[in-house]
């Protein structure tokens, strides 16, 4: 036998169970893969989801939250004072848990020492590096005996820290072709991450954005979530929805999510000031969770107003009628 052959039986393996930064969506200690076409608001989600981190509040879809956690954030294409942290403020994350690699004097790649260094000084839990493309070195991204051995060695490196490590990058315009070849680039990319997130708009609601589970390798795929991106309210988590991948790519689908469906009740049920009991036993009759109904208030500004020992609801600008008291 060679001197160099080692073999390890499988009975020798300890079994670990996989940790989730976002269940089933983005895994710890792994790649995943956000992509979409420019301007289909893929860094403006990645921030949201940053913003909810970085303040230890629930991801979407989430009841638990982790504690307040650090996050490595590389970026290539904005700037980062006039881009990036209006951005993370209009989404109200912690800026100071917002950490961000110099890269004046040498630019990063996904092999810099630094990037390792970085999390492991911080304790991140989670790095960003938007978009792919601007991080692989001198590599060409379609062959695939160049990108294989860069993305397992940042594949071994997460599993090292425990950090989940997130690539934006952008769709090719292959028209019809399945999602998994529709990333830029050597499908290996696809293939070596754990997990694929499109991100896309729908044709009949401009507005309104879904991401859409591609692929899962570590659980079964989750369910879209939709968000909006509006010119007056800003970002919006819209809730679970059933628009499929494909339905995404060809701009069809439909989104009819509980949280839309529970604004649609605020807006009739507030024409005039309504007890919050009340509000939250309509949820209940509606199948709506609590902390839906919570996102819904939250994103209509509905405000809360104590009258007597009772809590009262209205919506914005709406004078509050007599109810009694």
């Amino acid at each position: 036998m060679a001197k160099d052959l080692k073999l390890i039986a499988m009975s020798e393996i300890a079994r670990e169970e996989v940790k989730w930064l976002w269940h089933p969506y983005i895994p710890q200690g792994k790649v995943t893969i956000i992509q979409g076409d420019p301007g289909e608001g893929k860094t403006t989600l990645v921030l949201a989801l940053v913003a909810l981190l970085t303040r230890g509040e629930p991801l979407p879809e989430c009841e638990a939250a982790a504690q307040p956690m650090n996050v490595i954030y590389q970026t290539a294409e904005d700037g980062l004072a006039d881009t990036i942290k209006p951005r993370l403020e209009s989404v109200g994350a912690d800026c100071a848990r917002v950490l961000v690699i110099d890269e004046s004097e040498r630019e990063l790649t996904l092999l810099d020492e630094r990037l390792e260094r970085a999390i492991r000084e911080t304790g991140a839990r989670l790095a960003v590096l938007d978009p792919i493309q601007a991080y692989v070195g001198g590599i060409d991204m379609h062959r695939a005996n160049e990108v294989r051995p860069i993305f397992k060695k940042l594949c071994l490196m997460a599993e090292r820290t425990g950090c989940a490590i997130v690539l934006i990058g952008h769709m090719n315009k292959a028209q019809g072709a399945k999602s998994n070849y529709r990333g830029l680039g050597s499908i290996d990319f696809q293939a070596a991450a754990r997990s694929v997130l499109v991100v896309g708009r729908l044709r009949d609601e401009p507005t309104i954005r879904i991401v859409a589970h591609c692929k899962s390798s570590l659980a079964p795929e989750g369910k879209s979530i939709a968000f909006e991106l509006n010119p007056e309210s800003g970002f919006q988590w819209k809730g679970a929805c059933d628009t499929s991948v494909d339905e995404l790519l060809s701009g069809g689908g439909s989104v009819k999510t509980k949280t839309i469906q529970m604004e649609e009740e605020l807006r009739l049920l507030l024409q005039e000031t309504v007890a919050a009991e009340e509000v939250q036993a309509r949820a209940e009759e509606m199948g709506v969770s609590l902390r839906t109904l919570m996102i819904a208030k939250k994103n209509l500004g509905v405000l809360s107003e104590k009258i007597g020992d009772r809590w009262f609801w209205k919506l914005p600008n709406q004078e509050c009628k007599d109810v009694g008291f």
